[in-house]
């Protein structure tokens, strides 16, 4: 395993929806490993490919007792609406306000080895499975602000602050 370098939002590569991984090899099983390295020592919640310069639809995510990889995923139900705060590895020093997302989604995917997976979540956990499939789709969470206002600079302290209270991915 390895820690990667996690891009900025300047980068082109997080603007571009993300291929479909076709191929399941022992490449997709360690770039998962470096993933949940490279997002542990940021102190993220999840981490899309993109975020490390790889343009194919893979993310992982922790929360609390959860835990997920997944390959080509796809929300098939999202119930319900929330507003919550968000940060991004890939823009750091920002938090966006009330973005919306769904309070409840089942996303369905495979694992490293291209076996179907299905994940129900709610909660912090369903909001952090939605960014990261944005990141899969070229979206920003600075494109689900609707006003201007809810874009806010943090220092590093107030940073580690809200990585208690608000999901970092």
């Amino acid at each position: 395993m390895s820690i990667r370098k996690i891009i900025t939002a300047e980068n082109p590569t997080l603007r571009m929806k993300a291929k479909k991984v076709h191929r399941f090899d022992a490449s997709i099983q360690k770039l998962i490993d470096d993933l949940f390295e490279t997002m542990h020592a940021a102190n993220g919640a999840g981490l899309a490919a993109p975020q490390v310069d790889l343009s194919l639809r893979v993310f992982v995510a922790e929360y609390e007792d959860r835990r997920v990889a997944m390959v080509n995923p796809e929300i098939i139900k999202a119930e319900g609406e929330v507003l919550g705060s968000e940060g991004c590895l890939s823009i750091p020093g920002y938090y966006g306000d009330n973005i919306r997302r769904a309070h409840s989604v089942i996303v369905k995917g495979q694992d490293a080895h291209g076996k179907n997976i299905r994940v129900r979540a709610e909660g912090w956990f369903a909001r952090i499975l939605q960014h990261e499939i944005d990141h899969l789709d070229g979206i920003l969470f600075l494109d689900r602000l609707d006003r201007p206002e809810d874009l806010r600079e943090v220092t590093a302290e107030e940073e580690a602050e809200l990585e208690q209270e608000a999901v970092i991915e």
